[in-house]
């Protein structure tokens, strides 16, 4: 997928992902001996969003197979498409010669098949980045049905047959910890532990999206993740809800958050009811401003 270490270096810099040389290493390390690479960490720290940053620094897509509890093969890989197949009987019906043996096969082949994200990612003509985001949350044998695909590049579908890759895809597997992903998948992956970032990396995130801005100001808004993901809240705010509340303090026209906007920012803040009533607190929310205005201090003083 990438030619070069530097090549890949600067795609994700232009795709706008900050990363550091570790992660850039295992990247183009997986890419170049195909290997899977498993990325773990708190929800919102930004791991669906690398696999969609190596996908732009490829000029490729993104299949996505998104998990979640009761997820099947037939969602995952695909399934007959059984209407069709019926339509094709009924109009080959019609002939007064049909050659059953031969139709059964034809109505077994790729062409009535509905192809799942694991198959199309297989299919592609140049590599495309399969993301398998939040692993964690299927079970045991869903993770076994991965092994096949990621060690020979290729999936066994019943009545269809053995489909082998056109090309190799990049394959990032994603986990919120839920549950532990089982030895078989980590032995074939690189492992990648990401963290939510720290306030200068953040910083310099924000900038990236609002680059009008003062450096105070993206700063600042690193102060506050920081101070609200030590506040022991049932949802900490991730990257993306950070770079939200900066795009909204931006339409507000406003350069930092003040205790006097609780209420104001409250929808932006807290995503549970218990959030709410914790930062409603008297004194709750001043208390987190000012943790945000020390750890601001500390970013603008890293960066000078």
């Amino acid at each position: 997928m990438f030619s070069s270490f530097e090549e890949l270096t600067e795609g994700l810099r232009h795709s706008g992902y900050i990363v550091d040389s570790v992660t850039t290493t295992a990247v183009y390390l997986a890419a170049t001996l195909h290997k899977p690479v498993l990325l773990e960490g708190p929800a919102g720290s930004g791991k669906t969003q690398l696999a969609y940053a190596i996908a732009d620094a490829a000029s490729t897509v993104v299949e996505r197979l998104q998990c979640y509890q009761g997820i099947n093969e037939d969602k995952a890989i695909g399934k007959f498409d059984e209407s069709l197949q019926q339509l094709c009987v009924d109009l080959k019906a019609k002939s007064s010669s049909v050659e059953w043996g031969g139709l059964q096969v034809e109505l077994h082949g790729r062409r009535f098949f509905s192809a799942g994200p694991l198959l199309r990612a297989l299919e592609y003509k140049s590599p495309c980045v399969l993301l398998i985001d939040e692993l964690d949350k299927v079970d045991q044998a869903f993770e076994a049905m991965l092994l096949e695909l990621l060690s020979v590049w290729q999936l066994s579908i019943p009545k269809l047959g053995t489909i082998k890759a056109e090309s190799i895809p990049f394959v990032v597997l994603t986990s919120n910890e839920e549950r532990r992903i089982g030895d078989p998948l980590r032995r074939r992956s690189f492992y990648l532990r990401v963290e939510h970032p720290t306030a200068e990396r953040e910083a310099e995130i924000v900038r990236l999206r609002t680059p009008d801005s003062s450096r105070e100001f993206h700063a600042g808004m690193a102060g506050l993740a920081k101070a609200l993901r030590g506040w022991s809240l049932e949802k900490p705010p991730s990257i993306s809800e950070i770079l939200d509340l900066a795009q909204a303090l931006k339409v507000l026209g406003k350069e930092q958050v003040t205790p006097e906007m609780r209420d104001i920012l409250l929808p932006l803040l807290a995503k549970t009811e218990a959030d709410r009533k914790k930062l409603m607190l008297r004194d709750g929310f001043a208390s987190l401003i000012y943790d945000a205005h020390q750890y601001t201090q500390e970013a603008l003083g890293s960066v000078a």
